[in-house]
């Protein structure tokens, strides 16, 4: 387990609680209740960083090490039902956009997704969860075949940002996000977004419109990254933490906001602490969401989804 800044208390007694275990097995000294004091110590500690966590400790929570990505959860959810589908059927196949069938329970949906990678090979493969207009062209080519067949899409967003490279501009980077907005408005199926990790920019925005938008409560959804902010205003890095808390980027900033439906609580400790607590967790809320969803008429969804986005920064002075 890696650790960050903040939970290096953490640490420190999860190493006492170690040391002290593997001396009441190598002795015959009783340390039971020196085990027992530590773990209620840690339980207070992880309860009290957690708690009081800033933006920026969020920001860093969300990119942590051990977060599970986007193919972690679908696995998780649809275990072996889940089948990938590849290309955008013109240029290639994009390794950062990851999408592809799956089931919950009886219920199919489409998944998309942006997906990370786990070491230095993988993060190469898939670009660091960076897509190019390809993966947003196949992304809005499996909607569309989800919306023929009338399976829900499910979109499980987690980008650092869409690729700003020479050859993705080329290829219509902007062109294929606007696109893929523009008809994401009008799907004729149940549409449920879950911010699971970073959500950055247009990157996130590109599969980013749905019925339902929920955020796990360590994420974060900006225009742009705290670094980058920082070094817009500040011409440096070091402000990045100024830039966090005055983006409003929080899960809990976008509620107040109304930019998002719901934030779903993570285990004490973040999302990683806990895996198969947040897996369970998230598919229990895709379920009763859909549950909800399907009750309304492909017209009915169509307007609710184009009214909820245009009354979004609406001022009544």
């Amino acid at each position: 387990m890696e650790y960050l800044d903040f939970e290096l208390p953490i640490k420190e007694l999860e190493e006492q609680l170690d040391k002290c275990m593997i001396i009441g097995e190598e002795s015959e000294v009783d340390v039971s209740e020196t085990c027992k004091q530590i773990e209620k110590k840690l339980v207070e500690t992880r309860k009290e960083i957690y708690k009081n966590l800033t933006a920026w400790q969020r920001v860093q929570l969300s990119r942590h090490p051990n977060r599970p990505y986007t193919l972690d959860y679908i696995r998780a959810i649809c275990g072996e039902t889940f089948l990938e589908l590849h290309g955008d059927r013109n240029v290639k196949d994009d390794k950062a956009m990851i999408g592809g069938l799956g089931k919950i329970g009886d219920q199919s949906y489409m998944f998309v997704g942006q997906q990370k990678g786990y070491n230095t090979k993988t993060r190469q493969l898939r670009n660091f969860g960076m897509a190019n207009p390809e993966g947003y062209r196949k992304a809005l080519r499996l909607m569309k075949s989800a919306e023929k067949f009338g399976i829900p899409v499910v979109c499980l967003i987690d980008t650092p940002g869409a690729y700003p490279g020479i050859e993705a501009e080329e290829r219509g980077q902007g062109e294929a996000i606007a696109r893929n907005i523009l008809e994401m408005t009008r799907l004729k199926v149940p549409i449920i977004v879950v911010i699971i990790g970073e959500g950055a920019s247009g990157g996130a925005l590109g599969i980013g419109v749905g019925d339902k938008v929920l955020m796990l409560e360590n994420t974060w959804y900006s225009v742009i990254s705290p670094e980058s902010c920082s070094s817009i205003l500040w011409r440096s890095w070091e402000y990045k933490e100024i830039a966090a808390e005055a983006l409003k980027l929080t899960a809990t900033d976008m509620k107040k906001m109304k930019l998002i439906d719901e934030i779903v609580r993570e285990p004490v400790g973040g999302a990683h602490a806990n895996r198969d607590k947040t897996f369970e967790i998230v598919k229990n809320k895709i379920s009763s969401h859909y549950e909800q969803l399907k009750k309304l008429s492909p017209k009915e969804l169509v307007k609710n989804r184009m009214d909820k986005y245009a009354n979004m920064g609406v001022f009544n002075g």
